[in-house]
Order: structure tokens, then C-alpha cells, then sequence
């Protein structure tokens, strides 16, 4: 594995852990109403598992395996957008989270471009 291969699976895994430890520092913060429960377990759940999914993903034992891991993780980042989207846009979140939301947009496109480099290599 090149350094440069290293050093981007490294900081990846750096930004997805920080974008967890945030996202559980948002869901602290959400008001103690029913929905916010709801939906800040959802938003929480699925934020997680970015972390989780793609730290899965470095360790996969083949190239499909990590492709559908992979998937998995943008799957997980793209399901976390929709419900900080709902969060903001039900008044459930009336703090400045633009931050954040860019944050999983990133790491989005990130991965997507990532899991287009792996097929590419399929």
C-alpha cells in the first residue's frame, strides 16, 4: 500500500470518527420531545455507522467485499443528510448546523469517489 494510500485511509478514518463524536453532541442537545427522540435516534443510528461501516470497510478481506462495505458507509452518510435535513427543517434543530451538514455532504462525495476508484479496479 502506498504512504499516500495509507495517509488518506488514516485521516479518513479520523473525519468519520469526528463526524460521529459531532453528531453525538447534536443529538445531546436536541430537545426532550417525542420526536426529537425519534428522529435524533434515527439521525443518530445512521451518523454512527458511518464511522463504523468504513472502519469495516478498510478491513475487508476482498475488493467486493470492501465495494459493498463501501456502499454500505455512502448509504449510511447519505440516510444521516436526510434526517439532519428533517431535523432542521421540522424546527426540531434551531441552532446553526450548516457545518455539519456540509460535513456529510463531503464525506459523501468523498466515498462515492472512492468507491468509484474501486470499481474502476475491479
Amino acid at each position: 500500500m502506498e504512504n499516500n494510500k495509507i495517509d488518506f485511509v488514516t485521516a479518513l478514518k479520523n473525519r468519520t470518527k469526528q463526524f460521529v463524536l459531532r453528531s453525538i453532541k447534536l443529538f445531546q442537545s436536541l430537545p426532550k420531545t417525542d420526536e426529537a427522540r425519534i428522529l435524533g435516534k434515527q439521525f443518530l443510528r445512521s451518523s454512527s455507522s458511518v464511522g463504523a461501516n468504513y472502519r469495516a470497510a478498510c478491513r475487508a478481506r476482498s475488493k467486493a467485499e470492501f465495494y459493498a462495505k463501501l456502499s454500505i458507509t455512502i448509504e449510511e452518510a447519505d440516510e444521516t443528510q436526510f434526517w439532519l435535513e428533517i431535523l432542521v427543517e421540522s424546527g426540531i434543530v434551531v441552532n446553526d448546523i450548516k457545518d455539519l451538514m456540509k460535513e456529510a455532504g463531503e464525506i459523501v462525495a468523498i466515498l462515492t469517489r472512492a468507491r468509484k476508484t474501486a470499481s474502476d479496479g475491479r
